[in-house]
């Protein structure tokens, strides 16, 4: 994205926000009101209820003094109160106030309001039981929530600050953080969050409909959006939860939340800590995890462990206790290992070093990362277990980084050992499932993901790594930095230079060819032109990239021997991926009296045969193809 693609899309999102929109529409004094009448005012009292004026209580055309028992009024409070039941859980409870102090309120439709200490400064929308609660109130009006906010991402002490918004993308997010040069760009950003912030502005808290509030203790400038459920949370304070109906967010189990913006479906829960953050779509917060001035973005779940000044992307999977600091991760899809310590951000002078990992990054056990380092230019890459990544840039893609296997001349043993490619030649299994496993977990509508793995800027890293192996001034026994531009703090061998050359050469070349197939698929050319698509240009920016790989891989190769390189290519693809499998049933039978019984083979691993079945449905189709007359 770039700066002017955010700006637009931040105003967009600013312009049709629904969250904005509601604050607009429930801000606005009720529509049908009117003062009690004596008879009423008398039911009431007779009811157990008491006001400091009642002159200042309104109430709707249809108003039943009998809904409202032993409740106190305080100010200017509002009863659009409509008879019905509401279901909690399966138990239907009849719409009334009951045991209630109300200040400043208003209520609308049917309601179930229980035993609820204080209720201050706070609209509340039809369809909503708020039962067995502490305060809920609107401190110092007016509120404008946490719109405005600073979160200090990727530098703990400050340097990439992005002031947030409701509707805020991990897009967004990252391309403020990211072009500080840009003063323009980030004043005319900083100018749209403080118009929406200024749209926000409201003398009441809000409680759309369809919420459930329960034995809460504290609410305090707060905005609940339709079919929210906070049971048993312990603080939410100047925080907007977006939720609908069919996206509930959901905070629970002593949760705390504050100055934040929980986004639709997430979940927040079992003592879990947010402040200062912003929650995407669908994220899970669970079991202790703690989460401080971050963006978490959707699909990815933190349990257990620590986020610190971080912008971390879609479907991490962080469910130990580790620890994520400074860190500027916005391509996501990664997993943090048990005891991983990714926050080495202090030099000792302050805590003002980053770390921008790369798409797909996997941090092994106890592994640490010392600052500064930046792996984007090395997605999918892997960091194995207890092993310490000294302060780097590394630029070769699916690599392993790996504990030294011996003992070289003139290298510290703090030196790595780096295995570019790896994980495409060892671990395709891994890959394969990555891909299906995020396009099925998938429960974001709003943030653009991409679940492809072999596209135009991964395949690009590829080339620009293969060339660097290439293109080794001396051969030798072993390469570091000073021989090749990339590795990082680590060392390469020479056999792991040549095998990452092939791995790497294999891959492009099946991109290539596999963006060949969809093309023909595509287009409506009969097989006597299909050498024209490898010849003339087109306006497919993803077909030129794939078409621009082929030729230069390829050259002078017919269409028809590029379809048949293919099926031996996705042939090749499918037999590492049951390999893959099949080497951790050989191990575990070897060491697991009982591993086959528990464990399903490659032969019956899900991921395995939907690969088995993509491969042969490929080789029918282009058989079928080049069988055409």
């Amino acid at each position: 994205m770039t700066p002017e693609e955010c700006l637009i899309e931040t105003e967009r999102l600013i312009r049709e926000s629904d969250f904005l929109k509601a604050i607009s529409r429930i801000s606005s004094p009720p529509t049908e009101s009117r003062a009690l009448t004596e008879k009423e005012i008398e039911r009431m009292e007779k009811n157990g209820n008491r006001a400091e004026d009642w002159s200042r209580v309104t109430v709707g055309g249809n108003f039943d003094p009998d809904l409202v028992h032993y409740s106190h009024f305080l100010g200017s409070v509002h009863l659009g109160l409509s008879p019905g039941n509401l279901l909690l859980e399966t138990i239907p409870l009849p719409a009334e106030i009951w045991n209630t102090v109300l200040a400043d309120c208003n209520v609308f439709g049917r309601s179930v309001i229980r035993n609820v200490s204080l209720l201050c400064r706070t609209s509340i929308q039809t369809d909503t039981i708020l039962m067995n609660c502490g305060r809920l109130t609107t401190e110092t009006p007016p509120t404008s929530f946490c719109i405005g906010e600073n979160l200090s991402l990727g530098i703990e002490t400050g340097g990439r600050e992005v002031p947030l918004f409701p509707e805020i993308t991990v897009e967004i997010a990252a391309c403020v953080a990211k072009h500080r040069a840009d003063h323009d760009f980030l004043q005319r950003y900083s100018n749209l969050v403080h118009e929406a912030k200024k749209r926000a502005a409201t003398a009441r808290s809000i409680i759309e409909s369809g919420c459930r509030i329960l034995n809460t203790a504290c609410l305090t400038n707060f905005c609940i959006g339709t079919g929210t459920v906070v049971d048993g949370a312990s603080l939410v304070k100047n925080t907007i939860l977006l939720s609908a109906p069919e996206e509930p967010v959901r905070i629970s189990g002593g949760a705390s939340i504050q100055n934040s913006v929980v986004q639709w479906g997430t979940e927040v829960s079992s003592m879990a800590v947010v402040e200062n953050s912003v929650l995407g779509e669908s994220t899970c917060i669970r079991h202790h995890g703690t989460v401080t001035n971050s963006y978490i973005g959707p699909n990815t779940a933190i349990e257990k462990g620590e986020v610190k000044a971080s912008l971390i992307g879609p479907f991490v999977g962080f469910h130990h206790q580790a620890l994520l600091i400074a860190v500027l991760w916005p391509e996501g899809k990664g997993n943090v290992g048990y005891g991983a310590n990714i926050g080495s951000n202090h030099t000792g002078k302050a805590p003002d070093q980053e770390f921008w990992p790369g798409e797909g990054t996997f941090f092994g056990l106890g592994c640490n990362i010392k600052f500064p380092s930046d792996f984007t230019e090395a997605p999918y890459s892997m960091v194995a277990t207890n092993v310490t990544v000294l302060p780097q840039r590394l630029e070769f893609p699916f690599s392993l980084i790996n504990t030294p296997a011996e003992r070289l001349p003139g290298l510290s043993p703090a030196i790595n050992e780096l295995l570019p490619g790896w994980l495409l030649s060892e671990n395709t299994y891994a890959v394969k499932r990555n891909e299906i496993k995020f396009k099925r977990r998938n429960g974001a509508e709003r943030n653009r993901l991409v679940f492809e793995v072999f596209r135009p800027e991964i395949v690009d890293k590829m080339l620009r790594a293969r060339k660097r192996l290439v293109e080794v001034p001396k051969v030798k026994e072993f390469y570091t930095s000073q021989d090749i531009p990339g590795l990082g703090k680590n060392y390469l061998k020479d056999g792991a230079r040549i095998r990452g050359i092939e791995v790497y050469t294999f891959f492009i070349r099946y991109y290539a060819l596999r963006g060949l197939y969809r093309r023909i698929r595509e287009s409506s050319l009969s097989r006597d032109r299909w050498d024209t698509l490898l010849s003339s240009p087109s306006e497919a920016d993803r077909w030129e990239h794939e078409r621009g790989v082929l030729l230069a891989e390829f050259p002078g190769i017919s269409v028809e021997e590029a379809l048949g390189k293919l099926i031996e290519m996705q042939e090749k693809v499918a037999e590492n991926v049951r390999l893959s499998k099949e080497k951790d049933d050989r191990r575990g039978t070897r060491i697991i009296r009982d591993y086959a019984e528990a464990h399903p083979s490659a032969s019956e691993d899900s991921f395995v045969r939907e690969t088995l079945e993509e491969t042969a449905a490929l080789r029918k189709e282009i058989e079928s193809l080049l069988g055409e007359d």
